[in-house]
């Protein structure tokens, strides 16, 4: 396995790294200082000039306006464009949107396409997910109480969803709703629907106040109601039945996309940290960098975030070659989110209280981030996917056993 990046990528990632630098990062802190108000309005110039780049929407294929990335290319571009908070969204190569373009560009119809995925290509428009339900456990895709009832040329979605990323000024939503709810197959009773936000009885109750804070736009988490939203017979995307399987599809590459994005948090992170160490005094010429506690964080979490960028390098470098693999994906991402989770907490400390502030984006990453052990799957369904894996051989089979 070689997972040296091509001359082009090595190209892209240097052309990433300067404009995340250049055009990026000056917004970032701006924003920060504002509470990140006005996101979307600031960073529409930034947008505009990362197309020029040739990299906007790096994971669609060139004839739908992306830079046509395989997925190992994507998670080493990744890298670099997490190393900011706004990376990834200055080049609309950001969460939901990336896995709904994907998810429509594989599944959806040649109209479907034409009206939702080429302004979703282009930035013109963002869109949401809305799968996750207050009354049940979001580690069971299965169990839902949102319908979808076929009305003559009609469907009617009613529902409860929260904690649909970007809800809040989203043109489309994607919507995960039960069209067969006493199907023998438990994995065939869900389908997938393309919902205009502006459809009447689609409600945004409010955006969630995450850690203290209530994002708007992009940043938001919204908890949405479907009151009767009538959708036409052609809203479903992909086969009535198959939500469930549109769904691994859309989450299988998305943990990638979320992983490489983590790894470029961790080597910020990690820069920050050497720096502050460097720079920062407890005496006249006794720098923080002179503690072995300092010097040891220093060595874990490079070790930490070097394994972890190999271990997604190689899950991402599989999936291209081979299809589809689950437990590689279940493993990378639980144990990359306590990576960033323990990066994060070490930089913050050797900051001290400047750790605790938005003048660095650590403060932003800790609130945002201690939710990657619980999205996607939280880590203890993971590592018992992979648990199962590895103790199948040896005559345990723990499918439909729960704790003891």
């Amino acid at each position: 396995m070689d997972f040296s990046p091509s001359d082009r990528v090595v190209a892209m990632r240097r052309l990433a790294r300067d404009f995340c630098v250049q055009e990026v990062e000056p917004e970032e802190l701006s924003l920060a200082a504002q509470g990140w108000t006005d996101l979307e309005e600031r960073m529409a110039p930034v947008r505009e000039r990362a197309k020029g780049t040739g990299l906007f929407a790096p994971h669609m294929p060139a004839e739908h306006g992306g830079a046509g990335l395989a997925l190992l290319e994507q998670a080493q571009l990744s890298e670099v464009l997490g190393m900011h908070p706004l990376g990834h969204y200055a080049f609309n190569f950001a969460a939901p949107d990336v896995g709904n373009m994907e998810l429509i560009h594989a599944w959806g119809t040649a109209a479907q396409k034409e009206r939702w995925l080429g302004p979703l290509v282009r930035g013109e428009i963002r869109s949401t997910f809305l799968m996750t339900e207050p009354e049940h456990a979001g580690s069971n895709p299965v169990w839902m109480s949102t319908t979808a009832e076929r009305r003559g040329d009609e469907w009617l979605l009613r529902g409860h969803k929260w904690f649909a990323t970007a809800a809040d000024g989203a043109s489309v939503a994607v919507v995960m709703a039960m069209t067969d709810p006493q199907a023998a197959n438990p994995y065939a009773r869900a389908s997938m629907f393309l919902v205009p936000t502006d459809s009447e009885g689609y409600e945004l109750v409010r955006n969630i106040s995450v850690m203290g804070h209530a994002g708007r736009g992009w940043l938001s988490h919204g908890e949405l109601m479907l009151h009767g939203v009538r959708v036409p017979g052609d809203a479903v995307l992909g086969p009535v039945g198959g939500g469930f399987k549109l769904a691994q599809s859309r989450l299988e590459p998305g943990r990638i996309h979320h992983v490489s994005r983590w790894v470029g948090v961790c080597r910020r992170a990690l820069d920050l940290m050497c720096r502050q160490a460097a720079q920062r005094e407890l005496a006249p010429g006794r720098p923080l960098a002179g503690q072995q506690t300092v010097q040891e964080w220093i060595a874990e979490s490079r070790a930490e975030i070097e394994a972890a960028r190999l271990l997604v390098l190689q899950t991402a470098w599989k999936i291209d070659r081979q299809g589809e693999f689950r437990e590689d994906v279940s493993l990378i991402k639980f144990h990359v989110a306590g990576v960033l989770q323990r990066v994060l907490d070490r930089a913050i400390q050797v900051h001290g209280a400047l750790g605790m502030t938005d003048d660095t984006p650590l403060a932003f990453w800790y609130r945002h981030e201690r939710a990657a052990r619980i999205y996607d799957g939280p880590d203890e369904v993971h590592k018992r996917v992979v648990a199962r894996s590895m103790l199948k051989p040896y005559g345990v089979n723990l499918r439909g056993l729960g704790d003891v």
